[in-house]
């Protein structure tokens, strides 16, 4: 646990990625089987223990501590891990400090009412960094700035081989992946990537440089498509196994069994995932009613139905398409969904165009029938093969320009890790009319991020100054017409929503500037963000 407790601390006081990868790395090489094994799992969500809750973790720190301190310190600190793991009481001689693997085997194998207990003997055994470690491993949230991706490429990086080969092979291995380390240790050969419903490494794009690279582009060797507004998925049905990943390899397909369902074909489908109503995408913001939930109840099923549009035709019938050029596998994919016949699958259109300049007017118009779930466009060479990562060249993204809108800081709230000691996550508003037509603010959205950590300190000092009331965690700032603070928020799309007082909700909101010289009185109004509304809905 010692060796897992020290990784951990280190790559939370790590901002550059190259130093992660290191750290990951000489772990790998200098800690033994299991424990490696089972931090890589940790480091890429592999890990889950059902029978350990974050309540248990409260209650035992309570029968300990007293609750009101607890709290307060909890406030403070913003992290349940890092504000436990400090405040525990340490008891000298307590039992010997527990191996990573026993950890994880007595959480597997342990009743709920067993988990407390165990939690606290090992507390009482732990240092404040392994306390800390611990409790990151049973709640799941290690927030060390590593994602599987990084934890993929480190282990890469050990075994001298491609990310794309231990993408490859990831989902037909299990924690603590004793074959897989094998393998990048020399001692064995590559492990069978042939398992059914396996994921496959995924293709990205490049976002397009209109001035640097459209001139050098023929625009006869691209073919176009809408870049949808749901989440990239991979459709994976082989030999009776079916799921669905995400564009990291996470498998959602306990979330979407409508899709799973739909999925009666044999092969692996590269597409969009959509809610889908008569044919048509529906905004982002009904996707997200079904997004991070474990499980859909068939109402839920029912108003949000979800399905795919499929971009790309990666494997059909035992063949692996991939290096086969892109104009060949979109004629297959055109004929896969045509045999498929399912209302929960349909084609992504290609968008035709004869040079950049048509394409460029076709971008800054929303597509026929979906006005509001297309971000742009997707350029692809006729002739490229699908390969795993981001290569420069043969797949662009070229996004519509964001939209941007003057709005007013109301609430701030401290963050998470490195940034619980700030007040970093901020809700604005605009302005509109209370029933005597007097001007007031309306929330309109949260951001907490696009600014710089310089900002960040003028922003979280600002916050501190001009603070005039407190609800727990959450502050809430000057905002009238002649001192509040401007915010200028960039953001990718607009829906209406009934869960917002406002009636609207962006779409991935985060501050483009702040500003300073702005009086607050001249920020946007309601009417602003409804008129763009109007246009989307055209």
């Amino acid at each position: 646990m010692r060796a897992f407790a020290v990784l951990l601390d280190r790559l939370s006081f790590t901002a550059s990625r190259n130093a992660k990868l290191r750290l990951i790395r000489d772990h790998l090489a200098q800690t033994p089987d299991p424990d490696r094994g089972w931090a890589l799992a940790a480091l890429t969500g592999a890990l889950s223990f059902t029978a350990a809750k974050p309540a248990m973790i409260r209650q035992a720190v309570e029968a300990r501590v007293d609750p009101e301190l607890f709290r307060l310190s909890y406030d403070y600190v913003g992290d349940l891990a890092e504000t436990a793991a400090l405040i525990w009481p340490a008891r000298p001689g307590a039992n010997r400090e527990p191996e990573l693997s026993e950890v994880i085997d007595a959480l597997n194998a342990a009743r709920r009412s067993e988990v407390q207990p165990l939690l606290e003997g090992w507390l009482d055994a732990l240092d404040a960094d392994g306390r800390w470690a611990l409790l990151k491993l049973v709640t799941g949230g290690l927030r060390v700035g590593v994602s599987a991706r990084i934890a993929w490429q480190a282990a890469a990086d050990y075994g001298g081989v491609e990310i794309a080969d231990i993408q490859e092979v990831w989902h037909a291995q299990s924690p603590p992946y004793a074959d897989l380390l094998a393998w990048l240790d020399g001692r064995t050969e590559r492990p069978s990537a042939t398992a059914p419903g396996r994921f496959r490494p995924v293709m990205l794009a490049q976002p397009v440089d209109e001035a640097a690279d459209l001139p050098g582009l023929d625009p006869a060797a691209y073919a176009a498509e809408w870049k949808w507004d749901g989440i990239r998925v991979q459709a994976v049905s082989e030999g009776g196994v079916k799921r669905l990943y995400s564009r990291t390899g996470e498998d959602v397909s306990d979330a979407f069994p409508d899709v799973v369902a739909a999925m009666t074909y044999e092969g692996v489908i590269d597409g969009e995932l959509l809610v889908l109503r008569d044919g048509r995408a529906a905004p982002f913001g009904d996707l997200q009613q079904r997004l991070n939930r474990k499980t859909a109840d068939a109402k839920l099923m029912l108003s949000h139905p979800a399905g795919i549009r499929a971009y790309d035709l990666l494997a059909a019938d035992g063949e692996d398409l991939r290096a086969l050029p892109f104009a060949q596998r979109r004629q297959r994919l055109e004929a896969f969904v045509a045999a498929s016949a399912s209302d929960r699958i349909d084609l992504s259109p290609l968008v035709p165009f004869n040079s950049w300049s048509d394409l460029a007017d076709l971008r800054a118009a929303p597509p026929p029938g979906d006005p509001q779930s297309a971000e742009g466009l997707m350029l692809k060479r006729l002739d490229s093969l699908y390969e795993a990562g981001r290569p420069k060249g043969p797949w662009f993204k070229w996004k519509r320009d964001p939209h941007l809108i003057d709005a007013v800081l109301m609430y701030a709230q401290r963050g998470h890790g490195k940034r619980s000691s700030y007040y970093s996550d901020y809700t604005f508003g605009v302005w509109t009319a209370d029933a005597d037509g007097a001007p007031v603010l309306t929330p309109v959205g949260k951001a907490y991020f696009g600014f710089t950590d310089e900002d960040l300190k003028r922003l979280d000092k600002f916050v501190r100054d001009h603070t005039v009331e407190r609800f727990g965690p959450v502050r809430s700032v000057t905002a009238d017409r002649q001192s509040g603070l401007v915010l200028e928020i960039a953001f990718e799309g607009l829906q209406r929503s009934r869960r917002h007082k406002s009636g609207v909700a962006m779409r991935f909101p985060r501050i483009s500037r702040i500003r300073w010289d702005k009086p607050a009185g001249e920020a946007d109004e309601l009417a602003t963000l409804e008129r763009m509304l109007e246009q989307d809905d055209r």
